[in-house]
């Protein structure tokens, strides 16, 4: 039986009064009865929370409440039981940390792919114009030994903080492709996309909701393995089903 509910969201957005932010929605969601843990930085809202169905609908109402939140996509899959074991709301210096300031993708994101069109790239071996494909995993390499897109680049890094090196050693192998920066959720790869465009790669695009959405959508084609999270389902196959209950 699967009855917890489990979603996932981000949102690069201007945020201000953190700490007051921060006590709403603590309330919020303990009240809604939730557990997991929400980022709070001045550059948006990153969260990764478990609980009845009626407990997520009534958090996401309150929070959508909030203007600065109407439009968060939310990414949804089921568990048999709650993946975390306490509720946790905590300010950062960013939702995901690349350490490289000047990246700001409120300002503006690098070209999205949806899952079905990438889908499809992947199947007839290039975009629709004609160009390689080639796909980038931004994760860790902890997270990639779960499963990744076949063929897809790894550079292998320890950590987020170590991407932007990492792309000026081996820009060379992106030069004349279109180059699909993934992820699990998508915060990640939007962040990398960005890098990239501003380095001067061409053709870059991100996968629109990551991995899970991909798996939503489509099934996962052209996926090997699983999908890693950080919680105690461990991992998710492309039917978003744990690998740990």
């Amino acid at each position: 039986m699967t009855s917890v509910v489990n979603i996932a969201a981000y949102k690069f957005v201007s945020l201000d009064s953190l700490p007051e932010l921060r006590a709403r929605l603590l309330d919020e969601a303990g009240l809604a009865g939730l557990k997991g843990t929400i980022l709070l930085a001045e550059e948006g809202i990153n969260l990764f929370l478990a609980g009845s169905a009626d407990g997520i609908d009534a958090f996401l109402r309150e929070l959508r409440a909030d203007p600065r939140f109407a439009d968060l996509e939310v990414k949804f899959s089921h568990s048999a039981t709650v993946p975390f074991r306490k509720l946790l709301v905590k300010i950062k210096r960013e939702i995901i940390r690349m350490n490289h300031p000047a990246i700001r993708p409120e300002a503006g994101r690098a070209p999205g792919v949806d899952a079905r069109t990438l889908a499809r790239w992947l199947e007839q071996g290039a975009d629709d114009a004609g160009r390689p494909v080639v796909m980038l995993d931004t994760r860790n390499a902890f997270e990639v030994d779960e499963g990744t897109f076949k063929n897809a680049i790894d550079w292998r890094i320890e950590r987020f903080t170590q991407f932007p090196a990492a792309v000026q050693a081996h820009r060379a192998e992106l030069e004349g492709k279109t180059v699909v920066s993934f992820c699990t959720g998508g915060i990640r790869c939007e962040k990398a996309a960005i890098y990239m465009n501003e380095a001067g790669i061409e053709n870059v695009f991100q996968l629109d909701g990551g991995i899970l959405k991909y798996f939503e959508e489509t099934g996962g084609p052209g996926y090997d393995g699983k999908c890693f999270v950080f919680d105690e389902r461990i991992s998710l196959d492309p039917a978003l089903a744990p690998s740990k209950a």
